[in-house]
Formats: structure tokens, sequence, C-alpha cells
């Protein structure tokens, strides 16, 4: 596909979602901290195969990075109060205060941008660590908060079931969207050869979001993912 017209695709898919989820908020229709996690989980999935429709020009990755660059200069014109944009604030913060958008999800679109152009469809690890943070770090909240569980003892912030969310859903995505670009023949196969790698970056991913820290699990996830990755996968 003409990687213009594929640009044009994605920007639609992306803001699509996005739009979406901010008027389901803005609607009452879900809750801003749910949609604010819906966001998160499946933006990153939708971009990710977006690059499918990219030929391989050596200019492809530099088109495509600007569909999240876009997104973070509009979360940060938010944040700082720049653009006044409701329906946004009231999907994408906890509680309601425009300044939470820079951080979490101003920090998930910076990953974005530095993953696609450093990683790209050269390497499955990229894709592997963006869906780390969004299945992973994304579905965490959803599950601690759903179901009751022992809190961790050296974060007591944070929950085995949310700990355990981080695992399976990151694993999940990972194996999901990387079977797609194996099953297309985008990078060699077979499956079974990464799920060994993808199971310890789960588990590294797992830990470092675990830590007591507050509003850079999509830095610090991201980029342990990233780090792992690149040792495990050849």
């Amino acid at each position: 596909m003409n990687p213009f017209l594929a640009l044009i695709l994605t920007f639609i898919a992306a803001l699509g979602w996005l739009r979406m989820m901010d008027f389901f908020a803005h609607q009452g229709w879900i809750e801003s901290r749910l949609s604010r996690k819906i966001i998160h989980i499946g933006t990153g999935p939708i971009f990710v195969l977006c690059w499918l429709l990219f030929d391989n020009v050596w200019y492809a990755r530099w088109l495509a990075v600007l569909v999240p660059l876009a997104i973070t200069v509009q979360f940060a014109l938010i944040g700082f109060g720049i653009i006044k944009d409701e329906a946004s604030v009231k999907a994408m913060s906890r509680s309601g205060d425009p300044k939470e958008i820079l951080k979490g999800p101003l920090y998930y679109g910076i990953m974005f941008v530095i993953v696609t152009l450093v990683f790209w469809k050269d390497s499955p690890v990229g894709m592997i660590a963006l869906m780390m943070m969004c299945g992973g770090d994304g579905i965490a909240d959803i599950v601690g908060r759903r179901f009751r569980s022992a809190r961790l003892i050296h974060s007591p912030q944070k929950s085995v079931a949310g700990s355990l969310g981080v695992l399976l859903g990151g694993w999940i995505l990972s194996v999901l969207i990387l079977g797609i670009y194996v099953v297309l023949g985008v990078f060699k196969g077979p499956m079974v050869n990464y799920l060994m790698p993808i199971t310890f970056i789960a588990i590294g991913a797992t830990i470092v979001e675990s830590l007591p820290q507050k509003d850079i699990d999509n830095l610090t996830v991201t980029t342990i993912a990233s780090v792992l990755g690149y040792f495990l996968i050849k």
C-alpha cells in the first residue's frame, strides 16, 4: 500500500478509537478510570497492526510515528491547558484534572514514538515491549480492582491479582500480535520459538510493574521489556 495512504488509515483507526472512548466516557456510559484503561489496552494493538499497511520503504517508520507523535503532542497541549478538551480529560484522567494527562498518558505516547523509531518491523522486540505496556500494565489495574487478593509485601498499593494481570495480559497480547506477524511472514517462525522469550519478558515486566512506583509504569515496563527482548530474541 502507498505509505501515505497507510498513514491516513492509521490516523483514522487510532483517532477513531480514542474519540470513541472519549465519547463513551463523556456520556457517562463507562467510568473514566475504565475508559482510561480501555484506551491504554486497545490503542497499542491497533497501531502496531496498522504497521502492516506500510510498504517496506526507508521512510515508512517516520510516517507511521507521526500518529503517536501527534497524539502525544495533543496530550501535552491538553495537559498544559492550551487545548480545552473535556471529553479527553474525562476519559484519560482519574480525577478530572488535565495535568494527570502529563503523566501516564503522555509517557505512553512517548514510548510509542521511541519504540516505533528504534525497532519498527525490523525486530519483534518493539511490538512485544509495547504489548507488555498495553496488555500488561493496562490490564493490571482492571484485574486488581475487580478481584480481591492479597497485597504485595514490597508494594502495598498493588495486589497479587494485579501482578497476575500484568503477566497474563502482557503475555497473551504479545503472543496474539506477534503471532499475526509470524503467520503473515513478516517475522520468521515457528511461533513456538518465541514463547519462552516472551514468558521471560513478561516475568521481568511483572516484577518491574510491581515496584512501589507511581505513574511511571509506562516508562519502566516498556524499557525493561525492550532490554530483555534485545538479549532474548535473536
